[in-house]
């Protein structure tokens, strides 16, 4: 099958949206409209997808609050809106295999991580893309040529997030976990920007291993077009293999790879984890190394897709750079089988991320006594409707910084895709 690669470990953005089908680090060149609240079923975005332009919108809000520990207790509401618009250069008469891809979110309300006293936020998309600004972004604005059935090149302005993809824990924080911590490998935080401009390649055979290359602009410009400053600062490298697997005789993937950023390194504040200003000694260039697995122990007899099972992280990163040098997560994931409330998910997760000794020791010299984080997620994701998903969440979070008491942190989110 024809199939557009859309997403690169880390660089390559995938279109993500409110029940779209999981399609890991590939899209197919027609876009599934998702179940969407407004609109009828054959209304005017059906028929202008069907023209080559398909429009997805989804709101994601969070009702949350620390009920205990961390620095303080109060509930917040907090959300992101994500719009995004495909257009299809076949369809539209330009040119077979051409696509683009804008993305414009935004986020509102308070966050929580203030409250916790983490680095790991528990609700991650409610940060992104700016931590702590309502103003809305242009993330993507990503052209993606398909040479081959199995080879294609793609170059523009792309957000991060949906690399490491994973079965069980990943869906942008809005259909799975919450949690930083099980959305990605926050290992990547020193390495890799949200946004920025790149350029890469990905070769993706319908049944083997896909190869993922990406060059991309070192520092973050999310807020900005980055060809003012595209390699000022140096460059970012990545790669990764992700590999089928058929253990058990169900299916599952084993991913290994690796970033490199060479640009100039003075401070953590630069990091995708909103860290606090911290200056460290000058230096030249970064990296970190990761792995991640999801494997299937059940599936839906009537239904492949659907299935339950484990998944885990790990990785390592410079330890002179980024103020996580290793973490670990594992966890269990999936549909509920059953003959009700069959598109249903669960997850229950815990990771543990250590903290580099010689970053601990800036961050300890400004904001006192500094250890290593972990936490444990577990949330119920119920479709009320096609277009409405609910999901109670449940989290215990020890933060890093140790004048922050371990903290109970309980709430709800709701998904409404537009």
């Amino acid at each position: 099958m024809t199939r557009l690669a859309a997403v690169l470990w880390w660089c390559l953005v995938s279109l993500a949206v409110a029940d779209e089908p999981p399609q890991p680090y590939v899209e197919e060149p027609t876009y599934k409209m998702a179940p969407h609240l407004l609109g009828a079923p054959d209304g005017f975005r059906e028929r202008l997808a069907e023209a080559g332009v398909t429009i997805l919108a989804d709101n994601t809000g969070f009702s949350i609050g620390n009920t205990n520990g961390g620095f303080a207790q109060a509930f917040d509401y907090a959300g992101h809106g994500d719009y995004c618009a495909i257009a299809d250069g076949g369809k539209l008469g330009v040119h077979e295999g051409l696509y683009l891809k804008l993305r414009a979110e935004h986020r509102y309300g308070e966050t929580i991580v203030g409250n916790v006293g983490c680095f790991i936020s528990p609700t991650l998309i409610a940060d992104l893309p700016v931590y702590n600004s309502e103003q809305v972004y242009l993330t993507n604005v990503l052209l993606t040529q398909e040479l081959t059935d199995a080879f294609s090149v793609f170059a523009g302005k792309m957000d991060t997030l949906d690399g490491d993809m994973n079965a069980f824990a990943h869906g942008r924080g809005k259909t799975q976990f919450s949690n930083m911590g099980f959305i990605f490998n926050p290992i990547v935080g020193a390495t890799v920007p949200y946004s920025t401009l790149g350029a890469g390649f990905v070769l993706h055979p319908d049944d083997g291993p896909m190869l993922m290359v990406t060059v991309l602009n070192s520092t973050d410009t999310t807020a900005t077009s980055g060809f003012d400053t595209l390699f000022n600062d140096g460059m970012l490298l990545s790669a990764a293999v992700r590999v089928p697997t058929n253990w058990f005789g169900r299916p599952g993937h084993q991913l290994l790879g690796g970033t490199w950023n060479s640009r100039t390194y003075t401070s953590i504040s630069e990091a995708y984890i909103p860290y606090p200003n911290v200056a460290t000694p000058t230096i030249q260039g970064s990296w970190c190394l990761y792995w991640n697995f999801d494997q299937y122990l059940f599936v839906d007899p009537a239904d492949e897709t659907r299935g339950w099972g484990p998944f885990g992280r790990a990785g390592v990163a410079d330890p002179n750079t980024s103020p996580i040098d290793a973490f670990l997560s594992f966890g269990v994931g999936g549909n509920v089988l059953g003959r009700t409330r069959r598109d249903d998910t669960f997850g229950i997760g815990w990771y543990y991320a250590s903290t580099s000794p010689q970053i601990g020791t800036l961050i300890t010299s400004q904001f006192g006594p500094i250890g290593n984080g972990q936490g444990i997620e577990c949330f119920y994701n119920y479709e009320l409707t096609r277009a409405v998903r609910i999901t109670p969440d449940l989290q215990y979070v020890v933060p890093s910084l140790r004048s922050a008491e371990p903290a109970l942190i309980a709430g709800v989110r709701a998904l409404v895709s537009f």
